[in-house]
């Protein structure tokens, strides 16, 4: 699986860090960060999860 994020719309809420802390991580200078590119399928549940509650749907994942 491959995670993208459209950065142009991404509003760095950090709804999806709290979801997948191992995929996501917004740091202290107000920027999401992805830690996985393509993580495991062991986090695909909250990878997918996090993707869907995103408020701007930036997260994309593929495969």
């Amino acid at each position: 699986m491959k995670v993208t994020v459209d950065f142009d719309v991404c509003a760095s809420t950090g709804a999806c860090m709290q979801v997948c802390p191992e995929v996501f991580e917004v740091r202290s200078d107000g920027y999401l960060y992805i830690l996985q590119e393509e993580p495991g399928e062991d986090l695909r549940a909250s990878v997918q999860a996090a993707a869907d509650m995103c408020p701007t749907a930036a997260i994309t994942v593929e495969g």
